[in-house]
């Protein structure tokens, strides 16, 4: 069992200066701006103090340049916050680019662990709260109070602490017996403002011989997380690994390092899991002590993605209200993720494959961010707020985009710049497709679900982006609309507002079609396993609301299944329906007797085709069906013209490995299904237009696979189909939106002969795109002239 040490809080104390003698003289150089090579990279001042996790004060040193630096005769010299008075330690030897330097000073009355092996050693007492240090590329003492940044020989300075009289810029904030002042960037950042350079964190020193791993300084957090996609310390001890709490959750804790390095690949901030509620708050800087994990949410053998945490922690809390680290931005003026590419991998699990690519894989991308902080801002909303309260983003600028603000799924662009807001920190608010996240959103990045997810910390602003459910076109004189809409589960159970919002949806936004055929209608018990295979309750309920709402009375046909036999909601026994008005010109030709396991056939009347049942099924029996609906044959006559329709609802995706998932590329091995069902489908219809090429066929529904896939190639090969998604501009083409990607699942297929009419086509989007919603798909319809 991992469990939590409880942390002890410390008391602190102050350290005051000191003089010590005199050096060699300044030599008369001008004080410089940005220091091109050696700066202050570190301040820390409680050494020895009660509580100090080091029993010296040091002033270290790092030099941003690329060539070596000699500092011999140079000083780093130390007033007091308002002093004028300034104590000195000669500095020899020279800094190599990219190297620190450190430079021991004295010691507090307490204990604390030894420094590492300092590059230089004097005498100077550091306040631990605030004060000023100079580095001097001579011996000479400073005698100022303010304006001290400028002086001659000053090559770079610092004033800590807010009561500071003299600073570059502003002086940066309060330090203590157990934080110090830290330059980003691991000591390169360099704007010549203290107090946007510096922050306060966990003392670290490092000396000459740091190389970023476990001597001189110690282990970071970006040691642990590697640049890679697990832990390169997997399964190893490590102890006090500093950081500042970022979030707090109910089992364990994130934490960032303030002192990232200069590799943008290796994350800053690691969970920490504690097993119970820890005892941090956020702002506690804090160090760990812990053994480097990989836990796989779902278990050992899913195809998760792994979570570097740190487990069995012991936490050691060094101070409160630290900083927090700078959230990093995500987009334009940030770290810009991948466009389209979410993993190159080709074969095999990613954790296994090494070459680690941030900056092109997006799958690497946000595992380089894993556990940090991030932050969008005016992120756009791509999918829905879920019944789970994740909201999908993008960051602005992302591509490409549907003409309402989605996202859209393509053949080789997954869209790997989503990212999956979460309430796991923070509430998330009511969102729909095209509303934008008003200023930043700023949350911790994490994973789950074949998803890598930004924890809110706070609840984001919604800007409305107009969003609202669309209407089509009302069919003309001699135009026969056919729809298709799959209903989501339709059950007598559901509330009679699901009933009477479907029916606004027929009459009002689908404008009465002629045909609609229905997916996911269920038994008349619902979702009860009871042996109830008739649906005449659930469509007399449907067909009643249709007529309430100003709607013309719709008759339907169906063909019941087998019990338990159709897949879908156990007990269930979803189906397709043929919903049909019959005061334009069409009418339903019945030929009875088939049965849930009769076999449909195309029959030969003299060159005129005709179906042996009406409605019937094609070839149930296939096991291209096991545990999945069977396609729906109906023949029609539209004034007296025979037109032949077949609903289908395909297999679904269940089972498909993620996007986002430990093995790339992923598996789909529910396609194999969904292509046996579509060439049964396909060979029946090809039996039609043998007998006549110039038939008018509709194949129609909810086929579970994108208008690009082998689904839709299989469907439409030699040209005896039309994919009607395919015909729209690529922005158009969706129907339903699927942790943000916009894309296509529900199809209207229609015969050349009908392809050759000036058709209009229309998916109207009433569902998909909004929180609320009655089904997660989209209806379409076709209007085709038949005079």
């Amino acid at each position: 069992m991992r469990r939590t040490d409880r942390v002890r809080l410390r008391t602190m104390a102050v350290v005051s200066a000191a003089v010590v003698g005199a050096l060699p003289a300044l030599p008369a150089t001008t004080a410089q701006a940005v220091s091109p090579d050696v700066v202050i990279s570190q301040v820390y001042g409680g050494g020895g103090n009660s509580g100090a996790p080091y029993a010296n004060d040091f002033v270290e040193l790092y030099n941003r340049g690329t060539t070596a630096v000699d500092v011999s005769g140079w000083t780093v010299q130390y007033a007091s916050a308002g002093g004028s008075s300034w104590s000195r330690t000669a500095l020899t030897g020279s800094i190599a680019p990219g190297k620190y330097y450190l430079v021991r000073e004295a010691t507090g009355s307490g204990s604390g662990t030894a420094l590492p092996t300092p590059d230089a050693t004097g005498t100077l007492a550091l306040s631990a709260t605030s004060g000023k240090v100079a580095l001097v590329t001579g011996g000479t003492a400073l005698t100022c109070a303010s304006g001290c940044a400028t002086r001659t020989g000053v090559k770079d300075f610092v004033g800590y602490g807010s009561s500071a009289s003299s600073a570059e810029g502003s002086p940066t904030g309060n330090l203590s017996n157990t934080t110090a002042a830290l330059r980003s960037g691991s000591g390169a950042t360099d704007t010549d403002n203290n107090a946007a350079d510096f922050a306060t964190g966990s003392p670290t020193p490092r000396n000459s011989s740091y190389t970023g791993g476990g001597s001189g300084g110690g282990t970071r957090i970006h040691d642990i997380q590697g640049a890679a996609r697990t832990s390169p310390l997997a399964g190893s001890s490590v102890s006090a690994v500093p950081g500042v709490v970022t979030a707090v959750g109910a089992s364990g804790f994130w934490y960032q390092d303030p002192v990232p390095d200069a590799d943008p690949s290796t994350s800053e901030a690691v969970y920490v899991y504690t097993a119970g509620a820890p005892g941090v708050a956020v702002g506690d800087s804090v160090k760990v002590g812990a053994t480097v994990a990989e836990y796989r949410p779902g278990g050992t053998g899913g195809t998760n993605l792994t979570i570097t945490e740190l487990t069995s922690p012991t936490v050691t809390v060094l101070a409160h209200n630290a900083p927090l680290p700078a959230a990093t931005v995500v987009g334009a003026g940030g770290r810009v993720p991948p466009a389209a590419v979410i993993s190159s991998v080709t074969s095999g699990d990613v954790e296994t494959a090494g070459d680690f690519r941030p900056a092109t894989d997006g799958l690497d991308f946000w595992e380089s961010l894993e556990g940090m902080r991030v932050e969008l801002d005016n992120a756009a909303v791509v999918g829905p707020r879920s019944r789970f309260g994740e909201i999908p983003v993008v960051p602005q600028g992302s591509t490409t985009r549907t003409n309402r603000g989605g996202i859209l799924l393509q053949a080789a662009d997954g869209n790997p710049e989503r990212v999956l807001l979460d309430d796991v920190l923070a509430p998330t608010p009511t969102a729909d497709v095209g509303d934008t996240l008003s200023g930043a959103t700023v949350g911790v990045l994490d994973y789950s679900f074949g998803n890598f997810k930004l924890l809110v910390t706070a609840t984001p602003s919604v800007a409305s982006g107009g969003t609202v459910p669309e209407s089509t076109t009302a069919a003309a004189a001699g135009e026969l609309a056919a729809a298709t809409f799959n209903v989501e589960n339709l059950a007598p159970s559901d509330p009679q507002s699901k009933f009477d919002g479907l029916a606004a949806g027929i009459v009002t936004n689908l404008r009465s079609p002629d045909l609609v055929a229905l997916e996911e209608i269920q038994d008349d018990s619902g979702a009860d396993d009871d042996g109830t295979v008739a649906a005449d309750l659930t469509l007399a309920k449907l067909t009643a609301a249709i007529t309430a709402a100003g709607g013309p009375a719709y008759s339907y046909r169906q063909v019941n299944p087998v019990n338990d036999q159709d897949g879908g909601q156990p007990g269930g026994n979803i189906r397709q329906v043929f919903l049909f008005r019959t005061d334009r010109g069409l009418a339903f030709t019945d030929r009875p007797g088939a049965g849930s396991a009769t076999a449909d056939s195309v029959v030969d009347n003299g060159g005129t085709p005709a179906l042996l049942h009406s409605p019937g099924r094609i070839d149930p029996t296939n096991p291209a069906f096991n545990a999945s609906r069977k396609p729906l044959a109906g023949e029609f006559r539209w004034n007296g013209r025979p037109v032949f329709v077949i609903a289908n609802h395909f297999n679904s995706k269940g089972g498909d490995q993620p996007l986002f998932g430990r093995y790339q590329q992923p598996a789909r091995p529910s396609e194999t299904q969904r292509h046996a069902q579509a060439a049964v489908v396909k060979g029946f219809t090809d039996q039609i237009l043998a007998v006549d090429p110039n038939a008018s066929v509709v194949v129609l529904g909810d086929l579970n696979d994108f208008e690009f896939s082998r689904t839709a190639d299989l469907l439409t090969a030699g040209g005896s189909l039309v994919d009607l998604p395919r015909t729209l501009p690529p922005a158009e083409r969706y129907t339903y939106v699927y942790e943000g990607n916009s894309q296509v699942l529900d199809h209207i297929l229609i015969s050349p002969a009908l392809a050759a009419r000036p058709y209009d086509y229309d998916i109207v989007h009433l569902n998909s795109e909004f929180a609320t919603q009655l089904s997660d798909h989209d209806p379409q319809v076709v209007r085709i002239p038949l005079p």
